[in-house]
């Protein structure tokens, strides 16, 4: 697929179905790109199409089917808006929160492969179930652990507002959680003696 030119060829590709709930144009909307009159629109829509694809079957739709409706805070991000991005947070910018393009390759900037050459996509999303029910220091934790039970996540990375948190598919999942909010750091990573086994008393309480 080339990349959309025109407005019937970008209605078209966000009409594409990633999965049973989720269509591109899902994952498309940036507030920089609104804002500053960029086109977050993938260079390589098949390579995007294909990351996605795997983060919405693998990730999103089994949150959401145990959880009710997830909202897509942030998700699809293009080389020239996440590059943009990138360069107002080093000067200091409020609001700006990207890191660089390499960094973001197989991330946020789904159609480009990391160095190693694996897709990966990532999307940031509000569980809005699970954060009208735990709101407490540390509550993230049990979905965090919950995640980290039941699905093929890469990366988890937890916020403050609404307990909002960045989550990973990639071809080389590196299966580590972590957070900014208290307790801040790293949850858990391969190595951490906290990694293996069954962590169901910790998320218990979602389904309770």
């Amino acid at each position: 697929m080339r990349k959309p030119q025109s407005v019937q060829s970008l209605a078209d590709f966000g009409r594409t179905r990633l999965s049973k709930s989720f269509f591109m144009r899902d994952f498309l909307f940036s507030e920089i790109a609104a804002l500053h009159g960029f086109a977050n629109v993938p260079d390589d829509p098949d390579l995007a199409i294909a990351a996605g694809a795997r983060l919405c079957e693998e990730l999103l739709e089994p949150i959401q089917d145990a959880f009710g409706r997830i909202a897509v805070r942030s998700a699809y991000r293009s080389p020239e808006v996440n590059g943009f991005g990138s360069e107002q947070m080093l000067a200091g910018k409020a609001g700006y929160n990207c890191a660089s393009n390499e960094k973001n390759r197989a991330g946020h900037i789904w159609d480009l492969r990391d160095a190693d050459g694996c897709m990966g996509a990532t999307a940031c999303i509000v569980v809005p179930s699970f954060w009208d029910r735990f709101q407490n220091p540390g509550d993230w934790r049990k979905l965090a652990w919950w995640i980290h039970d039941t699905l093929p996540y890469s990366d988890l990375e937890f916020y403050p507002r609404y307990f909002a948190f960045n989550i990973s598919w990639h071809e080389r999942p590196a299966r580590r959680i972590s957070s900014f909010v208290e307790p801040k750091g790293v949850l858990t990573k391969p190595g951490m003696d906290n990694h293996a086994g069954d962590h169901r008393e910790e998320w218990a309480a979602l389904f309770s």
